[in-house]
């Protein structure tokens, strides 16, 4: 392999859920790009039909299935149609901002049932999905969490939020050491913040609040969705054969302070 090759995906399938928006869509339609043949899964269908038609349209292959991940019998099912599965992107996710004490049961169960629970079942139904392959030892895998800056440190009005990223990263390292042995590898990519439509909600009911986060980060802005998708990539590919059980900080340096 030339090192061009090593970042192909080509004869690769991947899953991406939450792929209809902001760093999902942005993750399938880097894959894409890079060879493998794409299932983008969401709850809602324009979305991804839309971004696996851009796919299509640009030469690639894609398949839009709605599916809502807090469902393991939808996960299944969609797993079950799937012919064989090489690349997990297990990047559906969310967050709720409010003060520690102010966290109420029903967000506490929310984020924890998609941010953690959820993202546990979609990757162990991945993991089996991949374990069916006889010849998954040579052939590899990759199942990467789609974790947080705040995976690694804490923040104001984030407890909850932290607290679910930092579950994902022991999650990471866990899994990592089980699936080794069958050539499966396991990696977080923890970005800060990015361009999204959650992060344009969040900066358009607070005043200030992008501002600060701009000074807040030393590569000096919020990243783009593109900017993960990168990492993503690179993760899935040949390229990081060696690398599984860790972290894949694009934070522009926020973690480094």
């Amino acid at each position: 392999m030339t090192v061009r090759d090593r970042f192909r995906l080509d004869g690769r399938t991947a899953l991406v859920t939450g792929a209809g928006r902001g760093i999902g869509r942005a993750c399938a339609i880097a894959l894409a790009q890079a060879g493998a043949e794409v299932w983008l899964i969401a709850r809602t269908r324009d979305e991804i039909e839309q971004a696996a038609a851009e796919i299509r349209a640009a030469g690639g292959k894609a398949h839009a299935v709605v599916c809502d991940v807090l469902s393991a019998a939808e996960v299944k099912k969609v797993l079950t149609a799937m012919p064989v599965l090489d690349v997990l992107v297990n990047n559906a996710g969310s967050n709720i901002p409010e003060p520690f004490v102010e966290v109420s049961e029903e967000h506490l169960d929310r984020l924890l049932d998609l941010n953690v629970r959820a993202a546990f079942l979609v990757a162990q139904a991945a993991a089996k999905k991949m374990l069916e392959a006889p010849e998954r030892r040579q052939r590899g895998g990759a199942i990467l969490h789609m974790s947080s800056q705040m995976g690694h440190v804490g923040a104001v009005n984030r407890t909850v939020y932290c607290m679910s990223k930092h579950a994902l990263e022991g999650l990471t390292k866990a899994m990592a050491l089980e699936l080794a042995p069958h050539g499966i590898r396991v990696v977080s990519i923890a970005p800060t913040f990015v361009e999204t439509p959650l992060y344009k909600d969040m900066a358009a009911a607070k005043p200030g609040f992008a501002q600060g986060v701009k000074e807040r980060i030393p590569a000096g802005g919020v990243g783009r969705p593109e900017d993960v998708a990168s990492a993503v990539v690179f993760a899935a590919s040949p390229a990081a054969a060696l690398v599984t059980g860790t972290s894949l900080l694009v934070d522009g340096g926020w973690t480094a302070q």
